[in-house]
């Protein structure tokens, strides 16, 4: 690496909306994180998520306004 055309690498805490804080490290200037989902409260990893009828939107969309000729 160049010297002197880096940024300090310093540890950094990252504060969650759920209030968990954890320890990393950064080139972020103030020396603090806020982040609004980490893994301790996002669904994906809590096991918590829901999945959408996306299929079900789709039929009734095409029930309602008929399906588009083909190209």
């Amino acid at each position: 690496m160049k010297k002197d055309i880096h940024p300090e690498y310093k540890e950094t805490q990252v504060t969650c909306g759920c209030g968990e804080k954890f320890l990393t490290r950064s080139t972020v200037a103030s020396g603090s994180i806020y982040v609004e989902v980490c893994s301790v409260c996002h669904p994906f990893y809590t096991g918590k998520q829901r999945i959408l009828d996306t299929g079900g939107r789709v039929a009734k969309f095409e029930e309602r306004f008929g399906k588009k000729a083909a190209k």
